[in-house]
């Protein structure tokens, strides 16, 4: 992808005022194998906790690019002011990136000035079925992994979100859709396949993380049976708007988190 709008360390798609104001909130990641936080998702959300949905309804085409930018910002800057411990995983659209070295600049300039490591950055690759030139996706993956980030698709296994990208993306981490984590511990098909997934994942030293985790019973089924061990869900912690969430006690479920 080529017609990058930066010049003189400055760009007019990407900077500027957003015509409307937005925070965000943060779900914990954990790994119920070390039993340890592993990152926050930053989610979108209004000033006053309002949905992703009332935000992004506001995101035109012409303000993609700037609110990209803007959200990296944000994340960044309420991230190093909670004092997260852990990695901050952080959604991006990569139709919104045109050159992966310039238009990560902002990114690399608000890390320094609060401070964040960037090597505890996660770039979760949002909306690949509106992406139509898999060699610009594959090469802002490159770029970050060469910059020291660490990149995930989204939402893998729904939509087009699929296992054909795989044949040209390297992608650090899978993180399996809700779709398929749904009531696994009882449903035969979605057994087969998530183990499946995981074993590809494996084979392909990449690593899974299974997404919308509802009850003990999935979690422990991914644990035990499929060998994902990195989890994400209201069953562990819902997003707590500007704050980091505490976590539930699950000493009753072997293997998970507890504390």
């Amino acid at each position: 992808m080529t017609n990058c709008a930066r010049t003189d360390h400055h760009c007019r798609r990407c900077e500027g005022p957003l015509p409307f104001a937005f925070s965000m909130a943060f779900q914990p990641i954990v790994n119920v194998a070390t039993q340890r936080i592993v990152a926050h998702e930053a989610l979108v959300r209004g000033v006053n906790g309002e949905s992703a949905y009332q935000i992004l309804s506001q995101v035109s085409n012409t303000l993609l690019y700037r609110f990209d930018q803007a959200c990296r910002v944000k994340a960044i800057e309420l991230a190093a002011q909670l004092e997260m411990p852990s990695a901050l995983s952080i959604n991006f659209l990569p139709n919104a990136v045109y050159e992966p070295e310039a238009c990560i600049q902002a990114t690399l300039a608000i890390s320094e000035q609060v401070g964040w490591p960037t090597e505890r950055l996660v770039f979760e690759i949002t909306e690949t079925e509106s992406v139509t030139d898999r060699a610009h996706l594959r090469n802002i993956i490159d770029t970050y992994r060469q910059m020291g980030f660490t990149t995930a698709l989204d939402d893998f296994g729904k939509g087009h979100a699929n296992l054909d990208l795989l044949t040209e993306l390297r992608p650090d981490k899978l993180k399996i859709d809700r779709d398929l984590v749904m009531d696994c511990h009882r449903d035969a098909r979605r057994q087969i396949l998530l183990k499946a997934v995981a074993d590809i994942a494996t084979q392909l030293d990449i690593e899974t993380v299974a997404e919308g985790i509802e009850c003990r019973d999935e979690a422990r089924w991914l644990h035990e049976e499929a060998g994902i061990v990195q989890h994400q869900g209201f069953y562990y912690a819902r997003p707590a708007f500007e704050a980091l969430p505490p976590i539930t006690d699950f000493s009753d479920t072997a293997g998970v988190l507890n504390g």
